[in-house]
């Protein structure tokens, strides 16, 4: 990848809802996540992102989960991304326009 080229990234995430700890560790990993993208799953969400901005992202989101109780995936497709995607079922996929930051 090159610095200054979008790319998609797919983020997953798992984290443990025992406790409150882990409910509010869950609604800050989401909310960060949408900060930089579009959820497409319930913990799934697809990001397009430079460079910076994937590193950006993956170290706040390493800095919210606990690593005992909760796992992170990142998924990095790259810039041929449309290639790369099938959807099948009811909810309709949307057409990413670069970065989704508020």
């Amino acid at each position: 990848m090159k610095w200054g080229e979008n790319m998609l990234m797919l983020i997953t995430y798992d984290v443990s809802t025992v406790d409150g700890a882990g409910r509010r560790r869950l609604r800050k990993v989401a909310k960060e996540c949408v900060n930089y993208g579009q959820r497409v799953q319930n913990s799934v969400f697809e990001c397009i992102v430079d460079a910076s901005q994937s590193l950006l992202l993956k170290d706040a989101l390493l800095k919210l989960i606990d690593p005992e109780k909760d796992s992170l995936r990142f998924y990095y497709l790259g810039n041929n991304y449309k290639t790369k995607i099938e959807h099948f079922g009811a909810k309709n996929t949307y057409e990413a326009k670069g970065v989704l930051m508020m």
